[in-house]
């Protein structure tokens, strides 16, 4: 990390260990959409599996995003998938059952775990404005995502009951 990179973050082990925390759970996260995908049955299963390819590619994206900034900041981001279990704010839940209300179920309550630690951790990023920004954007995505699997829920309810 640069010498002015590092006046501006003088709690940058902190920092770290919360991203790092953010980005077990953006692997989980990813990890939890694609598989759905793949295992998705029900109604509307083409756009289900759609959606939640599109929110395991976004994701990925955050763990990126995450990944370079403990690196900015002198850190070493998780390099072991057996961390990411241990590490996570939200925790992993195996889609055991395929259908696509169970899945956007998981998800959604996935999404509202990550808004609530996103959320949180703004509040701990006084005066690290590069990295408040960073997480903002990504609270902004999932604030999106639960609104994204929060529709499709509704939609497929409403047709269910015609």
């Amino acid at each position: 990390m640069g010498t002015a990179g590092i006046k501006i973050v003088p709690n940058a082990k902190e920092v770290v260990a919360l991203l790092n925390k953010a980005l077990a759970d953006e692997w989980l996260a990813y990890y939890q959409y694609w598989v759905g995908a793949l295992v998705a049955k029900g109604p509307m299963r083409p756009e289900v599996q759609q959606e939640l390819s599109e929110h395991a590619g976004e994701e990925l994206g955050h763990a990126k995003m995450l990944a370079d900034r403990i690196i900015q900041l002198g850190g070493t981001p998780l390099l072991s998938p057996a961390e990411f279990t241990k590490m996570s704010n939200c925790g992993y839940d195996e889609p055991k059952d395929p259908h696509v209300l169970k899945l956007l179920e998981q998800n959604i309550k996935g999404e509202q775990c990550a808004i609530e630690t996103y959320s949180a951790m703004l509040g701990k990023l006084k005066g690290d404005y590069i990295t408040f920004n960073m997480v903002r954007k990504i609270l902004e995505d999932e604030v999106g995502h639960e609104q994204d699997l929060q529709d499709i829920e509704e939609d497929i309810c409403l047709s269910m009951k015609k």
